[in-house]
């Protein structure tokens, strides 16, 4: 005869697998890198720079 086996233990074991394995997929496809954050960062600035160049004086 084996162990008895704690049925709700299991049952959120296997919830808590499913979430990770969801969540490490949604890493994959909708993730960026760290270089793709800064240049988006960069590309932020100096657009903002641009437009800062451009407004008038009052």
């Amino acid at each position: 005869m084996s162990a008895p086996v704690n049925l709700n233990k299991r049952r959120k074991a296997r919830a808590k697998a499913a979430k990770k394995a969801q969540a490490d997929e949604n890493a994959v496809r909708f993730g960026r890198t760290k270089a793709e954050k800064e240049a988006n960062k960069a590309q932020a600035a100096k657009a903002t720079r641009d437009l800062d160049g451009h407004k008038r004086e009052t």
